[in-house]
């Protein structure tokens, strides 16, 4: 059965089981590329233009041009959104370098892609209302003199090594620290500790700066203190809650780690208060979905540069 949804590649639209890339992109070959993770909820798209900044900000930093300006981009998104059909779902918008050879040199490709792909996902099911169990990982975060962490790539290999890991050891999720032994994030979260009424979160020193975080410090005024500052597994493990957030996975409690039970197992009141308020933000705003999209959807197995 083909996924739900649309996908856009350079210009054209394809039915998701019949989009294709060249298999000598360099963003397949060497991971080089930039990625966002989008969500849009009763045809609102949340947060879009941050979301763009946020993607723009990605390329500047690995010298990628994308091929479109901003405000066109924006088009295409909300265009592909509506093509889609869905009233809920989520978008994932890449830039690769595009098509080169075999040599990693990013010269080689001579003009990068756009792919907008449109669909649904689900992450943790039922786990969102029981609550997560999360190992610590025996890999470490990236360092940011190796690679900066605000770079959204396509190259996901550290979190999904963890992730793996998690899987192998009967986990839902991985917990990665830094160097220096204190908390980074999940395999594609950010995290959150709360001690009483105070909500703590690392610094994306050694992180991606999430939207979804921004989202989760903002509701927080107002209603709870927080602090963002380093913290060690020790603090972690005797925090009263744990959740994580980001765009896919939303907002996630965690009532387990490495075995030992975090606070009383269950996911608790503060989490589910701050769920509960962004669940109604991002159901409630965002930038609205046309009516109907325009144009002809891309012929069956056509590459772009055919179409």
């Amino acid at each position: 059965m083909a996924p739900a949804g649309i996908v856009y590649i350079d210009g054209v639209f394809y039915p998701p089981d019949q989009a294709k890339i060249s298999v000598f992109d360099h963003g397949l070959l060497y991971g080089d590329g930039v990625f966002e993770g989008i969500r849009f909820y009763n045809r609102r798209v949340f947060k879009l233009d941050r979301h763009l900044e946020r993607m723009y900000h990605s390329a500047r930093l690995i010298g990628l041009e994308p091929p479109v300006a901003p405000d066109e981009f924006r088009r295409i998104i909300l265009q592909t959104t509506a093509r889609s059909g869905l009233s809920d779902g989520y978008l994932r918008p890449l830039f690769t370098r595009g098509p080169g050879d075999l040599g990693l040199d990013p010269r080689k490709a001579k003009r990068s892609s756009v792919v907008v792909i449109c669909s649904t996902i689900s992450l943790y099911g039922a786990k969102h209302e029981t609550g997560l169990t999360a190992i610590v990982s025996t890999y470490r975060r990236t360092p940011p003199v190796s690679l900066n962490p605000n770079i959204k790539s396509l190259n996901y290999l550290n979190n999904i090594l963890a992730k793996s890991e998690a899987n192998a050891r009967g986990a839902d999720e991985a917990i990665l620290l830094d160097l220096e032994g204190n908390v980074a994030e999940a395999s594609a979260d950010n995290i959150f500790v709360v001690k009483g009424r105070v909500v703590y979160t690392p610094p994306t020193t050694h992180t991606l700066v999430g939207i979804t975080r921004e989202t989760l410090l903002e509701l927080c005024q107002g209603h709870y203190e927080t602090r963002v500052e380093p913290f060690g597994l020790p603090f972690l493990l005797g925090a009263d809650e744990v959740f994580i957030t980001g765009t896919g996975g939303e907002v996630a409690p965690v009532v387990e780690v490495d075995g030992h039970r975090i606070g009383t197992g269950r996911p608790g009141p503060v989490t589910r208060d701050l769920k509960e308020r962004y669940l109604h933000l991002v159901r409630s705003t965002g930038t609205p979905i046309p009516a109907n999209g325009t144009g002809e959807v891309g012929r069956a197995g056509a590459l772009p540069s055919e179409a």
